[in-house]
């Protein structure tokens, strides 16, 4: 989240799309109802009428998989708005603190759906350098927004295409209604209000997953609710602590505190800076004359990462032990899809699962469990047995056959170990231990440590092992009996020249005199004030009260509550938002009152020539990007259809799917809309958590929801002869899952190029183990990807279905 959860009170429009928040997100919901007592609407997006939609004051309908539609008519709502009604928007935030001015590369092109040229699967280098400025070092710049080719311009011509027949055609939204959220969202764009967008992975898991959130981002830029309090784009994450594992490298394409993982061309520390470091590109004709380009420290930090794993053996006579590191091959994809589709092809011989159960929460899981079968073998460490685990003994298989030899560690769940936890607003909390673990269970922080204790002792017994110095030379000093206090302490990292904590990430050095397992984290524990994450002061010392709470845990950055909140104030440091200001009252002796700045410097029109800092300092050119040239699928989102769709054609153009999208090759059939006509789309209910590994053993919630189901619209059902309590059968080419039928009115027909449309909801929870056993859902998923992430579309597919009888 760029605010938190407190902070959805400030606005005056909440628009939350992609989640069923009500049910899924509770608490984020205490928030939305504290924002509609003081006046704010509420607008829910989504294809299936929820708990959230009964408390929405508009409740718009859409097929799922049509959110860059949706948002692209809202933005160019926006737009023509713009240019009658100038004075109903934040004219100076648009042109001064984005870059709507900048001036693009005049080779630049856009045809029937493309921005240019390509090949296997991605644009050329030729046609994603057309996406860049003209300028790529020192871009001129048009705050007059006249320009032909300036960003302001460019958005204006490809959202021109986006108007509202169109859009309703493509999502199946009646206009009245589009209309009125447009009219009502858009309101927010006025000096002194805001709107937030919440979401969750109704946005994020289609193949276009990416853009469709980088479409919010265009959007809530073009509205100035970037940085400001009850603004935002706010991520509602899975589970309690998606944020902080993600913070830590969770995923195949970083390291901790997000630094880009090492490739086959990084030779040397220096090879990987420049690749990875992005320089700093300085604009012309904006009053804000300097971008702070904060990942011009990259050295700082992977120096001080580096200095935390290996101690005293990184040092700059070995560039800090960096070729101990692994590098990738960027032609390869080390992503949950990527990594499944290469263990079908015998390319993988162990895995290791943690706190995972990926044959049943995977894509395509028929194809995943074929694929562990392919192992020689696999370590599963979790609190219960589960469908990974239990894959080799799973119905319709012959057991011997299966060679692949499992091995189940037992965990300790979240009250039986001590640790943080960091939420979706990115306040890292902690947790204390209530009772000890049964049985041999151990927490997942003792079982690694043991792990690598061992893994240290073999390779120190065998000197020809190959890169054994990567793990023989590691600082692993916590013996035992390791500690989430020590590891905290190791993720702050140290001043090594005192050996004490580091106070901030300013202070770390790439001279290997500090050390930070995450530069992010650090100031979290200092020698001061200790262990920040357990602070519980419930005083909300802001002087104006917006519910920071800064005195309650720590959030990263240094503390700061919303990120980018420089943006909340004009060029003069008075806040947009006199009710609700973020950062206010600037004094060169006392600089800032309220949140932690993003970067103390003055405001822009009180400071010295070549010091007037613009306020997005995490990117190089200092401003946000409503053009954003880094992505893999065009620099703004465009329409495109899901990888199954029940159109024959893309009704904006005449590419149908995402150009850049991952699709698998590995037992992964396509299935056709003349077969398989319906759209299916996954996700939760409420007595359920996950793949039910929690729940699915616990009588009381097996009680409450003890059979997989899925819901279907009545039309549907009297077509199919199917009524709520009957057994249906839901199939499409990839197998087939039972269910229970639930007929309801909470999904309605759509009509979408001048055919009805109907959504099956499918469930995920359910599979072989445990008390409550059922088909997944996931069964019927595709093992497709967003082009950029890779995240897999479980939001959209195709599929039938009939009577059970």
């Amino acid at each position: 989240m760029t605010n938190h959860w407190i902070d959805i009170r400030n606005a005056d429009c909440i628009m939350i799309i992609g989640s069923n928040a009500a049910e899924n997100h509770p608490l984020s919901f205490k928030w939305v109802t504290r924002a509609m007592e003081r006046g704010a609407r509420l607008i829910h997006v989504d294809p299936r009428f929820t708990r959230t939609s009964s408390k929405a004051d508009i409740y718009a309908p859409l097929r799922s998989g049509t959110d860059i539609a949706f948002i692209g008519g809202m933005i160019n709502y926006i737009l023509n708005d713009m240019e009658q009604n100038p004075e109903n928007y934040n004219m100076e935030y648009i042109k001064q603190y984005t870059n709507a001015a900048f001036v693009v590369n005049a080779g630049f092109t856009f045809e029937d759906g493309l921005f240019g040229e390509v090949s296997d699967g991605k644009y050329t280098a030729a046609a994603k350098k057309t996406w860049k400025y003209a300028d790529t070092e020192t871009p001129a710049t048009d705050p007059a927004l006249k320009d032909p080719d300036s960003v302001f311009q460019l958005l204006k011509k490809h959202y021109s295409r986006y108007d509202v027949d169109t859009v309703c055609n493509i999502t199946g939204t009646p206009k009245d209604i589009y209309m009125d959220v447009c009219r009502t969202f858009c309101a927010t764009g006025q000096k002194g209000k805001a709107g937030t967008i919440m979401y969750a992975m109704g946005t994020t898991q289609h193949t276009y997953g990416t853009q469709n959130v980088r479409s919010y981002a265009i959007l809530q830029l073009l509205l100035g609710n970037m940085g400001v309090a009850g603004g935002g784009i706010n991520a509602l994450r899975g589970t309690s602590n998606v944020q902080g594992s993600t913070d830590m490298c969770l995923l195949s394409h970083i390291l901790p505190g997000y630094l880009a993982v090492p490739q086959e061309v990084d030779t040397d520390l220096e090879t990987y800076l420049k690749r990875a470091c992005p320089s700093t590109i300085t604009p012309q004709g904006l009053t804000g004359d300097k971008s702070a380009n904060w990942w011009s420290n990259y050295k700082k930090y992977v120096v001080s990462l580096l200095k935390a794993w290996y101690g005293d053996a990184a040092t700059g006579g070995n560039d800090f032990c960096f070729n101990y590191l692994p590098k990738c091959d960027p032609s390869v994809n080390y992503t949950h899809i990527g990594m499944f589709e290469a263990m079908g092809e015998d390319k993988i011989r162990g895995l290791w699962v943690w706190g995972q159960n990926p044959a049943s929460g995977g894509p395509n899981s028929n194809g995943e469990r074929e694929a562990l079968g392919n192992l020689d073998w696999l370590v599963v460490a979790d609190i219960w047995m589960n469908e990974t685990s239990e894959f080799w003994q799973r119905p319709g298989v012959n057991s011997p056959d299966i060679k692949t030899e499992v091995f189940v560690l037992p965990a300790a769940c979240s009250y039986e170990k001590e640790g943080s936890i960091s939420n979706s607003g990115r306040w890292v909390q902690w947790r204390y231990k209530a009772v000890e673990p049964p049985g041999e269970s151990l927490p997942d922080l003792e079982i690694m440590n043991l792990i690598m204790l061992k893994l240290k002792e073999l390779y120190q017994a065998d000197s020809s092992a190959p890169q054994a110095e990567a793990i023989t030379s590691l600082d692993w000093n916590y013996g035992v009996h390791i500690t989430a206090d020590a590891v905290a302490r190791e993720i702050n990292g140290y001043d090594l020249t005192i050996g004490k904590l580091a106070e901030s990430f300013g202070n770390l050095k790439d001279d290997g005199t500090t050390s930070s397992g995450n530069w992010l984290y650090c100031n979290m524990f200092t020698e001061a004030d200790g262990n920040k994450a357990k602070r519980r002061n419930t005083v909300d010392s802001h002087p104006n009260q917006i519910g920071l709470y800064s005195d309650w845990t720590w959030c990263w950055p240094l503390n700061r509550r919303i990120i980018y909140n420089r943006a909340s104030v004009d060029l003069d440091g008075v806040p947009w938002d006199k009710e609700h200001p973020v950062i206010l009252n600037y004094n060169p002796v006392t600089k800032w009152q309220g949140d932690v700045p993003d970067g103390g410097w003055p405001p822009i029109s009180q400071a010295k020539e070549g010091e007037k800092y613009l306020p997005f300092i995490m990117k190089p050119e200092g401003v946000a990007r409503l053009w954003g040239y880094d992505r893999a699928d065009g620099p703004v989102p465009e329409v495109y259809e899901p990888w199954e769709s029940p159109l024959d054609k893309n009704l904006m153009s005449g590419t149908r799917n995402n150009p850049c999208a991952f699709i698998g090759k590995y037992r992964n059939e396509h299935s056709s809309s003349d077969r398989y006509p319906y759209v299916g789309t996954t996700y939760r209910c409420t007595e359920h958590w996950q793949t039910g590994i929690m729940t699915r053993s616990l009588p009381w919630l097996v009680e409450l929801m003890p059979e997989m189901y899925v819901e279907m619209d009545e039309e549907l059902a009297a077509e199919k002869g199917i009524k709520s309590g009957d057994s249906v059968i839901v199939s499409n080419a990839r197998g087939e899952i039972k269910a229970v039928a639930v007929v309801t009115r909470r999904f309605q027909p759509l009509k979408v190029g001048g055919k009805d449309i109907h959504h099956i909801g499918i469930l995920n929870h359910w599979g072989y183990s445990g008390m409550a056993k059922g088909d997944s859902g996931n069964i019927l998923t595709p093992h497709v990807g967003d082009a950029n992430t890779t995240i897999p579309e479980y939001k959209t597919f195709l599929c039938n279905v009939r009577s059970a009888r």
